[in-house]
């Protein structure tokens, strides 16, 4: 049986599962950095990479859990009480816990210490998730416009929008405030979980951020570095 192994890592600014965005792409303003494996970090292998400007990332759900097989799964968007085939969803729990990005390329540096990396935007990874493979997004063989939907058309989307009590939008770092924002108007949330007074919290760039949500506003009553 063929084995693979990862070529590197990405680092990102989830340390925890939850606020990471469902899909890649979702929240353009989430940077990621990959750092390749010593064997992989030759320029040449980088050869006019960046003439594409997005990429496709192969990686893993490294901390998906068990390796028991799921032959359904419950998305959150459905509410968390229809179930789907695994192989019709893009749970962590396919065999191999293999996932599947599509990310903007904002840049190769060569001078980095580990270099060369990658710098991607609109990531959906938690941070130090191996990373099996890069390809090149090739538009006029990967975008589809005629593509069914299936019923992630159903699915529920909203915008939630995000307000910081007084004093808390500052503690941000102003180049990470609009990845946060992002994020959390993304609405984080389970989709069967719509309680005003229940509150939440996620880790993201350092700090523990807690939140509540009452209809479509998303309100921030903590901001603490951790």
């Amino acid at each position: 049986m063929a084995e693979i192994h990862p070529i590197g890592h990405i680092r990102t600014d989830f340390p925890e599962k939850f606020g990471i965005p469902r899909q890649s792409g979702l929240v353009p303003d989430l940077l990621g950095k990959i750092v390749f494996l010593p064997e992989y970090r030759r320029e040449e292998a980088f050869r006019e990479i960046e003439g594409f400007s997005h990429l496709w990332v192969i990686w893993q759900f490294s901390k998906a859990g068990g390796d028991d097989f799921r032959p359904t799964v419950r998305p959150p968007r459905l509410g968390g009480n229809r179930r789907v085939g695994v192989f019709a969803s893009r749970s962590p729990f396919h065999p191999n816990r293999l996932g599947l990005s599509c990310v903007k390329l904002e840049g190769l540096d060569l001078s980095d210490p580990e270099g060369p990396v990658l710098w991607v935007s609109g990531i959906d990874m938690l941070d130090g998730t191996p990373i099996f493979d890069v390809k090149p997004y090739v538009p006029v063989a990967d975008c589809i416009p005629s593509a069914a939907q299936g019923y992630t058309q159903q699915t529920r989307a909203h915008a939630l929008q995000a307000i910081f009590e007084a004093g808390l939008e500052e503690k941000i770092p102003p180049e990470k405030l609009a990845a946060l924002i992002g994020v959390l108007e993304n609405d984080p949330r389970p989709g069967y979980e719509d309680s005003p007074e229940k509150e939440y919290g996620l880790t993201f760039a350092g700090f523990d951020v807690g939140f509540r949500v009452n209809g479509d506003i998303l309100t921030v009553f903590r901001a603490d570095p951790v």
